[in-house]
C-alpha cells in the first residue's frame, strides 16, 4: 500500500472508531429497569436498587484514580445540592480496583453529601452493563428506570434539565 492509502484506511478506521465510541455513550438511554443490586455504603449499611423507587436517582461509576471522576466531583456535589430537597439521590459507586482508604479519604477530606458505595468484587459494575470506563453515570427515574447513561463527565446544564423533567413527572 502507499503511504497515502495508508493514511487514507487509519484515517477512516479512527472516524469508524470515534462514531462506534459515541454510539457507545448514548447506549443505554431509554427506559430499562435498573439492574437489581445491592450497595454496601461507607456507612456501613445497605442500599438496594429497589430503595431508589420514588426518587430521580443518580448512580455515579468512579475512582479516585480517574482524573475526570475526580474533576467532575464538585459538580455532582452542586447538583445534589440543587435538587436534594425536591425528591433527588446521588449513590457513587467506586470501582473494586479503587482502594477502600483512598475511597473514605476522598469521601471524608471532600465532604461528599451523598451516599458512597465500594464495589469490591465489581459485581455491580457488571451487573449494571459490565462498567470498564469511569466515570459512567446513569440517571434513574422514580419508577426505577434508567434513563439516561453517560460515558465520561456528563454535560451538566444537559443533565440539569433532565432532572428537572424527571422530578415533574408523577
Amino acid at each position: 500500500m502507499s503511504r497515502k492509502t495508508t493514511t487514507t484506511v487509519f484515517t477512516a478506521l479512527a472516524i469508524a472508531a470515534a462514531l462506534g465510541i459515541g454510539a457507545f455513550v448514548y447506549q443505554g438511554t431509554g427506559k430499562a429497569a435498573a439492574p437489581e443490586s445491592r450497595f454496601v455504603l461507607l456507612s456501613g449499611s445497605t442500599q438496594t436498587t429497589a430503595d431508589m423507587k420514588g426518587k430521580v436517582t443518580l448512580v455515579n461509576f468512579w475512582a479516585t484514580s480517574c482524573t475526570t471522576c475526580v474533576a467532575e466531583m464538585p459538580e455532582i456535589v452542586k447538583t445534589y445540592d440543587k435538587y436534594k430537597d425536591r425528591g433527588y439521590d446521588t449513590l457513587a459507586v467506586a470501582m473494586h480496583y479503587d482502594p477502600p482508604s483512598y475511597v473514605v479519604n476522598f469521601a471524608q477530606s471532600r465532604k461528599l453529601p451523598f451516599k458512597v458505595a465500594i464495589d469490591n468484587t465489581g459485581q455491580i459494575a457488571k451487573d449494571w452493563g459490565d462498567i470498564q470506563l469511569t466515570p459512567t453515570t446513569f440517571v434513574v427515574n422514580k419508577q426505577g428506570q434508567v434513563v439516561k447513561r453517560y460515558v465520561g463527565a456528563p454535560n451538566f446544564d444537559e443533565l440539569h434539565k433532565l432532572i428537572d423533567k424527571l422530578l415533574a413527572e408523577t
